[in-house]
């Protein structure tokens, strides 16, 4: 007897490991795709704004800090693997709005799917490993301008109405 998971109809995983992703202004192999999506939603204390159009000396609220001070923000277009999260997908309002995220963006999960997919509390996790077919889907891979926020410290911020990292974080499960 065949177990029940979650899968395509040909059998591949549902979830897949992120591919390859090319720097648009080199053209070369950079690893995994980082940073925030330009056009998401960020929670600052002027309200929600886009990514990128913060600038150094903004003041982001964050989960784990409260308010931080922005240093430094890179922008850059990278094509990478995407994934989206349908709006309310993940609880009440989360995400406000359908988001678009490099496959490999850490996620914070703090709900009863920490629980039920890896047995914790909290975890942060790649998008990619959320994809369920229906309300997280894989987007194929595609250019998108990405916002790398310095803030000296590694935060959780509110994206979208998602709690993100702001940096890939070693205890990330891929």
């Amino acid at each position: 007897m065949k177990p029940d998971t979650v899968g395509r109809p040909d059998g591949s995983d549902a979830a897949r490991p992120p591919n390859q992703v090319t720097d648009h202004a080199t053209g070369h192999a950079t690893g995994l795709a980082t940073g925030l999506c330009a056009v998401g939603l960020l929670l600052t204390a002027a309200g929600e704004r886009p990514v990128g159009a913060l600038r150094p000396g903004d003041r982001v609220i964050t989960r784990d800090a409260g308010m931080v001070t922005l240093r430094a923000l890179t922008r850059r277009r990278l094509h990478t693997p995407l994934v989206r999260i349908r709006a309310g997908s993940l609880g009440h309002r989360r995400p406000g709005r359908d988001a678009l995220l490099p496959a490999c963006q850490p996620i914070l999960l703090r709900d009863w799917r920490a629980h039920a997919l890896f047995g914790r509390a909290q975890i942060l996790v790649a998008a990619a490993r959320l994809v369920d077919g229906e309300f997280v889907t894989h987007e194929g891979t595609g250019a998108l301008d990405l916002c790398q926020l310095d803030f000296g410290a590694p935060h959780i911020l509110y994206l979208d109405g998602l709690e993100v990292a702001s940096h890939a974080a070693g205890a990330l499960v891929p």
